[in-house]
């Protein structure tokens, strides 16, 4: 059985059409060995299938409609709707990919070996956890689904409409690759097995209610009483858990609704500053800037 990621021959970065008609098509590109994506755009049902032993993980972005995963090994389906990102392990496959009608989707594919680059030793690090993920027998585990936002949207146009003539185009187009990865596995919070459940619950607690209300959040002593603890062993508790202190977290969470009101683009900047829990734009779009590496103003003119 060949591998998925062993088909390059005359040069590092080759794009092949798969499908070609009218205006709809499925382009796969291989950027670098271990590195491929699949650029999808189809106005009609349409179904293909994989079917390999290769140990990766897919990044599957959908854009516009819906797309269903069959896993055929373990006859089970995973369906993902317009606006959702999601995190896959897979260590052998056998796939159908079920695109439905109107739809445009990105699935980025990434070799275990190209993921090795980047080990930290540290379990509870995304890359960790995914590398050794995939080293078990498994053929397709959903780790995380979470909404499509600005940045992520702009990280795939460049990784999509990288100009193929110029030099170094694997390694600009493996960077925003990584640029994508990064920003995509920051949203995701990994918790060490080595936590016990009251600390875990607590937690927990902590950040259920921050998601509800982290415009407006509580104070620590109001979140500590509403999980049930006193202030410093909720500090204490929560940094361990998410690796983050209270304060850091409600502005993570902000900037990641920003992001999504951002791809909306239904409401200004300043409108979404406020929305969020910011009250001076400037102040808003330095921490934009500070975090993501762009102003929200620019990440709009690309939208």
């Amino acid at each position: 059985m060949d591998s998925f990621f062993f088909n390059i021959t005359d040069r590092r970065y080759k794009v092949t059409e798969l499908l070609q008609r009218g205006s709809e098509y499925i382009k796969r590109v291989d950027i670098s060995n271990g590195v491929v994506f699949l650029d999808i755009s189809l106005q009609n049902l349409h179904e293909f299938h994989i079917k390999n032993l290769d140990r990766m993980v897919m990044f599957t972005v959908v854009q516009r409609g819906e797309l269903t995963l069959h896993d055929k090994i373990q006859d089970k389906k995973l369906s993902f709707k317009d606006g959702e990102v999601s995190i896959l392990c897979t260590s052998r496959q056998d796939i159908s990919f079920n695109v439905a009608p109107d739809s445009k989707i990105f699935t980025l594919f990434i070799a275990d070996f190209f993921l090795k680059r980047y080990l930290s030793s540290k379990p509870n690090e995304p890359i960790d956890y995914l590398y050794n993920k995939i080293q078990e027998e498994v053929s397709l585990e959903l780790v995380n689904t979470q909404a499509l936002d600005a940045l992520s949207l702009y990280t795939i146009d460049k990784i999509i409409h990288i100009d193929a003539q110029t030099t170094l185009t694997s390694l600009k187009c493996e960077h925003s690759v990584i640029e994508f990865m990064l920003h995509r596995l920051s949203l995701c919070d990994m918790i060490s097995e080595d936590i016990d459940e009251q600390e875990k619950e607590i937690a927990r607690r902590a950040k259920d209610n921050l998601l509800k209300a982290f415009s407006n959040p509580p104070t620590i002593p109001e979140l500590a009483h509403l999980c049930a603890t006193n202030e410093s062993k909720l500090k204490k508790v929560f940094k361990k858990v998410y690796k983050s202190t209270i304060h850091n977290y409600v502005q993570k969470l902000r900037l990641e609704e920003a992001n999504i009101l951002l791809k909306e683009q239904t409401l200004t900047i300043g409108e979404i500053s406020k929305k969020v829990g910011y009250s001076h734009q400037g102040h808003f779009s330095k921490l934009f800037f500070h975090t993501y590496g762009i102003y929200p103003k620019d990440l709009l003119k690309t939208l």
